[in-house]
């Protein structure tokens, strides 16, 4: 694989019905896959770096799957953020009623909204939100799609968090072992195009294009196969340190 320039090729995960079995099987190698990437643990220091001035209320995720990573998030914030509204965005009903009731224990009210993303993208208006995340996400859009996306996440939130493949040498091994999880063929093919669609650099900084002071925008490495974008208006940050985390 060349490291050098992104490949975005169709993932087999995306092309499978809910219901499907390897479908099933391969969201829950992800669940396994996100511990082994310290997921929740990077989402905290992404969070943490946007140094916000008050906890967020209305959260917004993109391509959310089942929910249960930010539900995992959500624990490791407790009781610092509640009576958060958090809206899960997937073109599937994925999320189960008992991550439902999970999130309700939380006093996180959760509202799955099943739409694609570039539709979403399209639409004149949207809802307004303190925070927004993708999480293994931004990958899958070849470099029109992810502009016509970010520019509605712009115009959407206050504050973004985008944690994807990590697209380097030592990544690319690293999505050859995900078979040591126990994954399944399709989580094992697509943990490679991923990687190879992955970012490195400041490419996703080149693709928000968000000129002037309102927003602050950091690109970074989060080991060992994470690369992190965050972004966050003027307005929502505080420079006095992090609020609520």
């Amino acid at each position: 694989m060349n490291t050098s320039n992104r490949c975005v090729l169709p993932e087999a995960l995306d092309n499978l019905a809910a219901d499907d079995p390897r479908g099933m099987r391969s969201r829950r190698d992800l669940q396994r896959v996100h511990r082994a990437m310290r997921s929740v643990a990077i989402l905290l220091q992404a969070v943490a770096r946007l140094r916000l001035g008050a906890p967020p209320v209305r959260i917004l995720e993109l391509g959310a799957g089942d929910g249960t990573l930010l539900l995992r998030f959500a624990r490791a914030l407790r009781p610092r953020w509640s009576g958060v509204e958090l809206t899960l965005l997937d073109r599937h009903e994925l999320v189960s009623d008992q991550t439902r009731k999970d999130y309700r224990d939380l006093g996180w009210r959760v509202t799955p909204m099943r739409a694609d993303a570039l539709e979403w993208a399209a639409e004149p208006r949207h809802g307004h939100y303190d925070l927004c995340f993708a999480n293994l996400f931004l990958h899958h859009f070849d470099p029109a799609a992810l502009a016509a996306l970010l520019r509605a996440v712009a115009a959407a939130t206050d504050a973004f968090v985008a944690c994807e493949p990590r697209r380097s040498g030592f990544s690319r091994v690293g999505s050859r072992l995900v078979a040591l999880l126990g994954a399944n063929e399709i989580t094992r093919d697509d943990a490679v195009k991923s990687v190879a669609a992955g970012f490195t650099g400041l490419e996703l900084s080149l693709a928000w294009g968000r000129g002037g002071s309102d927003w602050r925008v950091e690109e970074f490495l989060a080991p060992p196969f994470t690369h992190c974008f965050a972004a966050v208006r003027a307005r929502a940050r505080t420079e006095g340190g992090a609020h609520g985390l």
